[in-house]
């Protein structure tokens, strides 16, 4: 049985788990313990492997500061998990900001604020919604999964995610989800007649010189702002069109909604 010697969580904790857009995938899990199930068993009823399931426990707790899930010793297969009371405050509390959120959701019905990233607070400057084209991984038994995403300009990104985030976060063809990704991570460039993988086209809006590298905003194709870095001195004017390039493995996933 875990220990109960710890530091308990402040009030302003365990909110913090529930700050995380993908969070319903792996509450679901935890809502599945809290009656009773095993991790096994909770994984099967969501729909994912059992290290993801231990993967959403984990995440869970860490973004809340205090263990979610005890793990018991004993019993069929060596032994279960069992949640705490800290586990049942988290589930009570994501109960009611469900709740207060479909009030005001009601309120605003025809609004525009249906689909977006308005409660996603992260230091990741480039954030557009895009919708999944396929997911599938790069090779049988492979660990990572490739993500083919449509911007709304009709360029294509890639990622790359595990299987369990992927499973966590339900990827499928048709998904509407946010692609974001480090303005550090973005390599800005004037646009020729070469083809570039994983490129956004754009035009410059914006261009902040710095000592080694130029910041540059581009206007993109379809709508939308991405930012990224340039060699210091850049060329580019504004107005000239650019492309922004990153690699599939700085670009993150998260759920529009």
């Amino acid at each position: 049985m875990a220990s109960r010697d710890r530091t308990p969580p402040t009030p302003t904790d365990l909110p913090q788990a529930l700050a995380d857009a993908t969070a319903d995938k792996r509450l679901d899990v935890l809502r599945h313990v809290a009656a009773g199930c095993s991790i096994s068993q909770a994984a099967r009823q969501v729909g994912i492997s059992y290290k993801a399931a231990w993967q959403a426990i984990d995440t869970l707790s860490n973004l809340s500061g205090t263990p979610l899930v005890e793990r018991t010793v004993g019993g069929l297969g060596g032994g279960g998990a069992r949640i705490t009371a800290d586990g049942l405050q988290l589930l009570a509390l994501a109960a009611e900001l469900a709740r207060a959120r479909q009030q005001v959701l009601a309120r605003f019905a025809g609004g525009a604020i249906g689909e977006g990233g308005l409660g996603l607070r992260t230091s990741m400057r480039n954030q557009l919604r895009c919708r999944v084209l396929h997911c599938a991984p790069l090779a049988s038994g492979d660990p990572t999964v490739q993500v083919t995403l449509a911007t709304p300009g009709g360029a294509k990104l890639v990622s790359s995610v595990t299987q369990e985030s992927a499973d966590l976060l339900g990827l499928r063809a048709g998904l509407p989800v946010l692609a974001l990704c480090k303005a550090t991570a973005v390599d800005v460039s004037l646009a020729s007649s070469k083809t570039v993988a994983g490129a956004l086209e754009g035009r410059i809006e914006r261009c902040a010189p710095g000592a080694r590298l130029d910041e540059v905003v581009l206007a993109l194709t379809g709508g939308g702002h991405w930012v990224g870095f340039a060699k210091h001195p850049f060329k580019g004017q504004v107005g000239d069109a650019a492309v922004a390039v990153l690699s599939p493995a700085a670009l993150v996933i998260g759920l529009a909604g």
